[in-house]
């Protein structure tokens, strides 16, 4: 985090110290920007708390419409001074601790730089008489830019988490989800079209902040409906959101006539770790053993929590053999935890040598109704817990 500062730090200086004084259709375009950033927080406020409440951890906010309006027209000063305070105005809301603030505002400044000197490259922008094939140009110039912005945002972002959450790292907790990406992209687009308006025709940026509150709300409805489906303490998938998803999948295989396998992951011992430690204690071993079972599998794999310490993953496409190496590649990586945590007076403790027992059924051998799957992997767990625990069991 000190890095991103340093770097923003040092890229803001030296881009500031060589750029042109602004001129007065420059301040007003900064007004105007600076004027629908604040209508749009203050619209926007409730809905971002609540977004806010429910997700601690990255969020992507619409808010940066006008921050990338701002590169893409203005002068490099004005465009990160648009930055600091659209992102102030948005802290007063969020009431998040001030280093993340600082880190998460460090790298929006370091991305406007990086991108709006990728612009700079290309000459002044002009778009009030642009011809199909001139527009075509632009139209590339100013999806490189949005590129650059993105990508930077998310690799200093991706670095903060590796070195935050140094174990077991995998793209998905790093890079963000789809649907974090997605709105990242809307917002970099919005903000394209917001950058043109403000040259061609200011009075239309209004419809820009309608979008934007509209999009607000939209992107709440979502995380409701998106925490309906999911497990708050792990993140993956809660038994309802895993039936959906893995019925889905199913009826895929089976339209293919493919094989598919279902393996319910069981913890040994898992009580001791509450008895031991104390619940937050099993809390944080649940949570490492999520973050094992992204990395062990597939994107196309459908995670769950089944309840309690029973984990349940779908794999399509998948043969017996196939299933009992993911099975092994599950048990195995869950052995090697080494999970920081605290006893029940809060002195630091690690969890380590974790045993697993792991039920595996197939489609179609075993069974062909999810149901019937799930109860033939549940029953192959008993079997590996009779047989000693700590092993792979394929369903009888």
């Amino acid at each position: 985090m000190v890095v991103s500062g340093l770097l923003a730090t040092t890229a803001i200086v030296l881009t500031t110290v060589t750029a042109s004084t602004p001129v007065r259709e420059d301040w007003f375009r900064f007004a105007a920007l600076a004027v629908c950033a604040s209508v749009h927080l203050q619209l926007s406020r409730r809905q971002e708390e609540r977004r806010r409440s429910r997700k601690p951890t990255v969020q992507i906010d619409l808010v940066g419409i006008w921050s990338f309006a701002g590169v893409v027209v203005l002068p490099i000063h004005l465009a990160l001074l648009g930055i600091v305070l659209s992102r102030t105005q948005r802290w007063v809301v969020a009431r998040r601790p001030l280093y993340r603030f600082m880190f998460s505002t460090s790298s929006v400044l370091l991305a406007a730089v990086v991108a709006h000197e990728a612009l700079a490259a290309f000459g002044p922008r002009t778009w009030s008489r642009t011809g199909v094939i001139d527009s075509i140009a632009e139209f590339g110039i100013l999806m490189l830019a949005g590129i650059v912005y993105f990508s930077v945002q998310a690799a200093v972002i991706a670095i903060g988490i590796i070195l935050l959450r140094p174990s077991q790292p995998t793209i998905r907790t790093v890079l963000g989800t789809k649907d974090d990406n997605e709105l990242e992209a809307l917002t970099i687009a919005l903000g394209t079209v917001a950058a043109i308006l403000l040259v061609n025709v200011p009075a239309a940026l209004a419809i820009i902040v309608v979008v934007s509150v509209i999009g607000n709300r939209i992107a709440e409805i979502n995380q409701l409906q998106e925490a309906v489906r999911t497990d708050p303490k792990t993140g993956l998938l809660n038994i309802r959101g895993w039936r959906e998803g893995a019925e889905r999948a199913l009826s895929r295989v089976e339209r293919a006539n493919g094989s598919a396998a279902v393996l319910m992951v069981d913890l040994d011992h898992f009580k001791s770790i509450n008895d031991t430690w104390g619940h937050p204690a099993g809390d944080d071993m649940l949570e490492y053993v999520a973050h094992a079972l992204r990395g062990a599998t597939r994107p196309s794999d459908i995670l769950g929590r089944f309840g309690g310490e029973e984990f349940v993953v779908f794999l399509p496409d998948a043969s017996t053999d196939e299933a009992k190496l993911a099975g092994e590649r599950i048990r195995r990586m869950i052995s090697e935890l080494h999970v920081p945590t605290t006893d029940k007076r809060g002195g630091p403790v690690a969890i380590t040598h974790r045993t697993t027992s792991i039920g595996v059924a197939i489609y179609p051998d075993h069974a062909k109704e999810l149901g019937d799957l799930l109860q033939s992997a549940d029953a192959a767990v008993y079997e590996a817990k009779e047989n000693g625990r700590d092993q792979v069991r394929i369903a009888s």
